[in-house]
């Protein structure tokens, strides 16, 4: 058995998997904005691939949307045109989730037959199988948040969606990077152990260290309040507070919504109220833009070239990032924008990642 190449193999794969996960999250992005997600009433995991092919089965999918509150409410008068348009994106979402999950299984299958994944690395692929199977219960109980009582998705099943998928995602970006870099090292080990035979070079080895400990520590802050940026916006989209206070830095007379703080007890304001979340996500975004570039000139003292060239992707994900997102605000959230939005998030929490995976190599 040829473990490296046994590893890379793996790498490769999953690189792969993650890059469809990464368009997933999008088409569930654009499922949002579109408002199609409770187009499809019933869960079906095998019958549910195939569309319907008939008008009589287009009439009895349109049939069973017109009993939940979201048509009865929102939609009353939809055409069935309008019907389908809503529809095909949910279906697409649902279609593409399937296609995820054999993408992951039917390697995972290969390769275990074949005995070509190390022992080591068994855990980790345990655990994505095991999150992609909760993410698949957890799309379900958000859509079904919204059948019965309410017009919409709840914002709270929403949020806990995407962060599952995000975690998902950025799990399988770690881990592919560490396989795909398996033999890349060979005999740094036998370098390092000389350069600590000289006083001066042990000293010097040391602070090496130390200053790799500083930048995963500094990076990996960054990691976890661009995660809850990103997890912010899931509160926005699910209250549509993007098609409110369509202006920036103002909101209405003031750099604070007149409706702030409103909510009792206080907690609810930052889940519940629209303005209140527009407002903590325009907060916590600049606040990881400084945060960042201040981040990015401390983690390049010291750091190799490698390190370097990820930390650059880092700042330019983010200043663009920040950009998309008040162009979408400014343009009423449009779907095309909102979904190259969604896309800068997830190149943001990319390029950290594969940064923080460098430094602590």
């Amino acid at each position: 058995m040829n473990t490296t190449l046994d590893r890379r193999t793996i790498g490769r794969w999953l690189a792969v998997w993650a890059a469809s996960l990464f368009v997933l999250i999008l088409v569930g992005g654009g499922t949002r904005l579109t408002e199609s997600g409770l187009s499809i009433t019933e869960w079906k995991p095998v019958s549910g691939v195939v569309p319907p092919l008939t008008d009589a089965a287009w009439q009895a999918e349109f049939g069973k949307y017109k009993e939940i509150p979201q048509y009865k409410q929102l939609n009353a008068g939809m055409t069935l045109a309008q019907f389908k348009a809503i529809f095909w994106w949910e279906f697409l979402h649902r279609l593409w989730a399937r296609i995820v999950g054999l993408v992951f299984v039917l390697p995972l299958a290969w390769l275990w037959m074949r005995r070509r994944i190390p022992r080591a690395i068994v855990p980790r692929l345990a655990a994505l199988g095991v999150l992609m199977g909760l993410q698949g219960a957890m799309g379900w109980y958000m859509v079904a948040s919204g059948l019965t009582a309410r017009v919409n998705v709840s914002q709270y099943r929403l949020a806990a969606h995407l962060s599952l998928a995000l975690v998902i995602y950025l799990l399988a970006v770690w881990t592919a990077d560490r396989l795909l870099r398996a033999g890349r090292d060979d005999g740094s080990g036998a370098e390092s152990g000389a350069t600590a035979k000289d006083g001066t070079r042990a000293t010097d080895r040391g602070n090496a260290i130390r200053g790799t400990r500083r930048q995963r520590h500094l990076l990996g802050t960054l990691l976890a309040l661009a995660f809850t940026t990103v997890v912010s916006g899931a509160f926005v989209a699910g209250l549509r507070a993007g098609h409110i206070y369509n202006e920036f830095p103002m909101m209405g007379a003031g750099l604070v919504p007149m409706e702030y703080g409103v909510m009792h007890p206080w907690w609810r304001d930052f889940f519940e109220n629209p303005a209140a979340a527009q407002f903590n996500h325009r907060v916590l975004a600049i606040f990881v833009l400084f945060v960042t570039i201040a981040g990015y000139f401390r983690a390049r003292m010291g750091a190799g070239k490698a390190l370097k060239s990820r930390l650059n992707l880092v700042l330019v994900a983010i200043v663009i990032q920040v950009g998309l997102g008040i162009t979408t605000l400014l343009l009423s959230v449009p779907v095309t924008m909102g979904v190259a939005h969604q896309a800068g998030a997830l190149f943001v929490l990319t390029a950290l990642t594969l940064s923080l995976s460098e430094a602590a190599r």
